[in-house]
């Protein structure tokens, strides 16, 4: 069977929050709370006291922050992180009680500081943060007894039978027995009779039943032995002050031999009594602190921690000047981190096709931060001012729509007879939106036009002679020579028909030619149509920068630009002369001034000035 917090076997009774056994936790009361105070100041700040008998107390940062909390008792004491000195983690004595300081250092944590202590405490204690930045909200809980609390330390000590209110009180019917065993209680105690004491745990049996005799006291030791101290007790530390306590064995008071203690009077033992010991410090010692987070989460990055000289003294660690610690090498304040290798950029496929025909549109690619496991994640793990581009810009090339055209080539294709000049001839896009200009079409403007250089010399049979220039000084361009029926006599060629050599053949008498790259050159379309038929209007062309491979260039030389405008038709105006419309009367000004030509009659009879006037108003109406 199990044993309750009764010491009873089969009882079910438990300890409740407030430390009372089989209780209901309404003998206490639970304060808590939250700091959520905005604070501006660095430095520390009063956050919560913590009365004196308070137990179960939790004192927790309700998430990952650069403040630090601290603990200082009310007679001023630092008890954890005083006088701007950060603490380890660890377990601190304060205030009667053990407090352990927490302070998570995972990278994935995101916990806060706490203190945790199970009390009670036996003063007042004040809890601090040390303000860095803003407050993340600090909760704070603590039990303190209510109103005729029990002593949580009492009743660890209980009995079983023993009254929970540590007192004994006399029941309404008890027998002699009964009285006389208080009576002895009261002698034993100290305190006359009829008064009821406080119980020391440990101190007094289980009330007896009515049919059971109080145990008989042993009699009174003889003074022929006494205690003795024979020694002390090992000092509880080495340096730093530490603590021991005198030994008292039991002797005979005439040979001082020591015998079993039951020959004295354990009453009268002296208590010992705590003497200080080894009191001169110990070495100091370099404090190393816990390692900060690694700077990045990937890659090489950096990492610190606190290192602080400390020395030991009566059971404190207190900071102290760094060259106390100068015989000890001084442990790294910084060190290298990786926690994984970074992530990297992929590009998973090639570029797609444009997404136009012609002209310029857009092109795409996959592009991927893969990990170092080869998992895809999150664009964000990778440095995105190393991505590379997923879409850009592509040229399909100009959109035909007219034709556009070089000058013709200075130079004949033949140096002798006939041949041809040509020029370049291409279909794109035009862009001079004010012309009525539709597509290409099927009528090409011509490529070669011919021309000669004079008549050339007679050959021998089919005789060809020699090519001529290449018709274009760059790209593509062609060559021809004169190809002849001949035949030769002494000293003479005599020229034949062709038709005398047609069983032979003929060799070619034009070829492509091509010397070298033109590089860019200027392309012009055809001229528009003049804006007006008399008294000077324009015309417009475009003109582009084309390469070899008819894509647009800004390598053309601006001086050599052909014009884009020119005028047109700057002849004056002449009306066309009706001669049968003339002026019946001499007075046709006043019908003028009149303004009566809008009637048929006077427009009629007075044709010519009505003509006159109407011609005039539409060349002012023109030029507006």
């Amino acid at each position: 069977q199990s044993i309750g917090c009764d010491d009873y076997l089969g009882s079910d009774k438990v300890i409740d929050k407030c430390g009372i056994c089989g209780g209901d936790n309404t003998a206490c009361k639970v304060v808590s709370g939250v700091f959520k105070h905005t604070l501006t100041n660095l430095g520390y700040h009063k956050i919560v006291e913590i009365p004196e008998g308070a137990t179960k107390i939790n004192i927790t940062e309700m998430s990952k922050s650069n403040n630090y909390l601290a603990l200082r008792s009310r007679s001023g004491r630092s008890i954890i992180n005083g006088n701007w000195a950060i603490d380890r983690p660890g377990r601190y004595e304060g205030g009667g009680t053990m407090f352990t300081y927490k302070r998570p250092n995972e990278i994935s944590s995101t916990a806060g500081e706490s203190f945790l202590a199970d009390g009670p405490t036996n003063e007042v204690l004040d809890v601090y943060m040390i303000h860095q930045q803003p407050n993340p909200g600090i909760h704070y809980e603590y039990i303190i007894p209510g109103d005729n609390v029990i002593s949580p330390q009492l009743l660890a000590h209980r009995r079983p039978g023993e009254p929970l209110n540590g007192q004994l009180g006399m029941p309404e019917s008890t027998n002699q027995e009964d009285e006389d065993l208080h009576r002895e209680t009261d002698t034993l105690t100290g305190q006359s009779a009829g008064t009821f004491p406080v119980i020391q745990p440990g101190r007094f049996p289980s009330h007896q039943p009515e049919n059971q005799v109080p145990a008989v006291q042993p009699p009174r030791q003889n003074r022929e032995h006494n205690w003795k101290q024979i020694g002390k007790t090992e000092c509880s530390t080495t340096c730093g002050k530490g603590s021991q306590y005198p030994v008292f064995h039991c002797v005979n008071r005439i040979t001082h031999e020591e015998v079993s203690e039951s020959y004295c009077d354990s009453s009268t033992k002296p208590i010992p009594e705590e003497e200080a010991c080894n009191l001169f410090p110990c070495p100091a010692f370099w404090d190393i602190g816990e390692w900060s987070e690694c700077s990045k989460t990937c890659g090489l990055g950096m990492q610190h921690r606190q290192i602080l000289c400390r020395q030991m003294y009566a059971n404190r660690t207190l900071t102290v000047q760094q060259y106390r610690c100068h015989h000890l090498e001084k442990p790294e304040t910084t060190s290298t981190c990786q926690l994984k290798i970074c992530s990297e950029w992929q590009i998973r496929t090639e570029w797609t096709s444009c997404s136009v025909p012609c002209g310029v549109g857009q092109r795409t690619r996959d592009v991927k931060c893969v990990s170092n496991l080869g998992d895809i994640v999150d664009d964000e793990e990778c440095n995105m001012k190393l991505r590379p581009n997923d879409i850009e810009n592509c040229d399909m090339g100009p959109c035909a729509k007219s034709w556009f055209l070089t000058e013709w080539s200075d130079r004949c294709s033949a140096e002798c007879g006939d041949g041809v000049r040509t020029r370049s001839v291409v279909c794109m896009t035009n862009h001079v939106s004010s012309l009525p200009l539709e597509g290409c079409g099927n009528n090409r403007p011509s490529e070669t036009t011919p021309c000669s250089n004079g008549p050339c010399a007679g050959k021998v049979e089919w005789f060809a002679g020699g090519w001529t220039q290449c018709s274009a000084e760059c790209g593509s361009g062609s060559q021809q020579r004169e190809v002849i029926c001949v035949r030769k006599t002494e000293g003479n060629f005599d020229v034949l028909n062709p038709y005398e050599c047609s069983y032979l053949e003929k060799p070619p008498s034009q070829q492509s030619c091509y010397l070298k790259p033109c590089g860019s050159k200027w392309f012009h379309t055809e001229w528009s149509t003049c804006s007006k038929s008399c008294e000077g209007g324009f015309r417009v062309r475009e003109v582009r920068c084309l390469s070899d491979d008819m894509t647009a260039s800004t390598q053309c030389d601006p001086q050599l630009k052909p014009e884009e405008k020119e005028p047109c038709n700057t002849q004056d105006c002449i009306p066309e002369i009706d001669e049968n419309c003339k002026d019946k009367y001499y007075n046709c000004n006043v019908v003028v001034q009149a303004r009566l030509c809008v009637y048929t009659y006077y427009k009629t009879a007075c044709c010519a000035s009505c003509t006159r006037v109407a011609n005039r108003q539409s060349g002012f109406l023109g030029r507006r």
